[in-house]
């Protein structure tokens, strides 16, 4: 996952519909508070986040 570009992001924010952004911008900005780079990638592969790339 280090490898994430802007073309999988785009591509991930296309497939939702305007509530599922809103919610994932939501818990996307939560989770960049973090200040442990473990603690983020855990979060975000617990996050659904995989199903739109």
């Amino acid at each position: 996952m280090n490898n994430f570009d802007m073309n999988q992001l785009m591509g991930m924010i296309s497939k939702m519909d305007k509530k599922e952004l809103e919610k994932g911008m939501k818990q996307f900005s939560s989770m960049l508070s973090e200040k442990d780079k473990e603690t983020i990638m855990k979060q975000f592969n617990g996050a659904n986040f995989r199903k739109y790339l």
